[in-house]
């Protein structure tokens, strides 16, 4: 069982920053992905980055040069970097992960955070 603690949400300027982190808890050896999603209202979840064990990272095209996904495996700890936001960021982003062991992969969901962006 893994369960995840997201943090640095909140209301920012168009234009600033924020930083999310997302500590995950249990299974450290197995997550082999971790990443962001977000919801806005009325839209489907969408992917925002994803970095899996080798370093790997993929963005959405909305998130290339924007933002930065890194992952710190003493902490468990993702965390997504968002410079140069727009009110078009304004969602729920929620925390995701892969955990795989012998029996085959789960997804665990964080309970999503608020990113606002607006003057």
């Amino acid at each position: 069982q893994v369960q995840l603690v997201e943090s640095g949400g909140g209301l920012v300027q168009p234009g600033g920053s924020l930083r999310l982190s997302c500590a995950a808890s249990g299974g450290r050896f197995g997550i082999n992905a971790m990443g962001w999603y977000r919801q806005a209202p009325e839209k489907e979840r969408e992917l925002v980055a994803a970095i899996i064990s080798s370093g790997i990272t993929n963005y959405a095209d909305s998130a290339k040069g924007r933002f930065t996904i890194s992952r710190e495996y003493a902490k468990n700890t993702v965390y997504l970097q968002m410079n140069s936001l727009k009110s078009e960021d304004t969602a729920v982003y929620y925390c995701h992960v892969r955990y795989c062991a012998a029996y085959g992969c789960t997804i665990y969901w964080g309970q999503g955070i608020q990113v606002t962006v607006s003057s």
